[in-house]
């Protein structure tokens, strides 16, 4: 596994539109472990492929919950419900946060690392990770969607 360089905003690839994986192959599984560990040493939510310089429907996701990291390949939101207003960052915009509206419960449809297919309801921050990081796949970026513009945002240190 190996870290990858987060691209930043202002980086083209940011805005491109990612192309369905058609297989996964050993080059798939590679970038998937390599985004989980970007991810984590980031102090991340979420990832999303292109912000890897890589132009692939590839997500992954841990809210630090129990259910450990998710990986999502070709997902796709098929039910949108409710609403919920909140701070949202990106790793490709560090130090950065914004208000931004997403909907309160999601269901995805996408592809595991074993090749079959799964739908997961998400709610509350679960909703927002696979929103902003599916809307990743499509070239946009948190900040089209912040209302009332961007703040700082200050790193908690581990201990105090």
């Amino acid at each position: 596994m190996a870290i990858r360089n987060v691209r930043k905003e202002g980086d083209p690839i940011l805005r491109k539109t990612s192309r369905e994986v058609q297989e996964i192959t050993p080059k798939i599984r590679v970038l998937i472990d390599d985004m989980l560990e970007t991810m984590y040493e980031a102090n991340g939510v979420g990832l999303a492929a292109p912000q890897v310089g890589i132009l692939k429907r590839i997500v992954v996701i841990d809210i630090g919950d129990d259910s450990g990291p998710l990986v999502m390949i070709n997902p796709e939101i098929i039910r949108e419900e409710g609403s919920q207003t909140g701070d949202e960052g990106c790793l490709s915009i560090p130090g950065k946060a914004g208000q931004v509206t997403r909907p309160n419960e999601v269901t995805v449809r996408y592809m595991g690392e074993d090749g079959e297919f799964y739908e997961l309801d998400g709610t509350e921050l679960l909703a927002r990770a696979i929103c902003h990081e599916c809307e990743h796949l499509d070239g946009k970026l948190y900040i089209d969607l912040v209302e009332g513009g961007l703040h700082d945002v200050v790193e908690e240190d581990e201990e105090e």
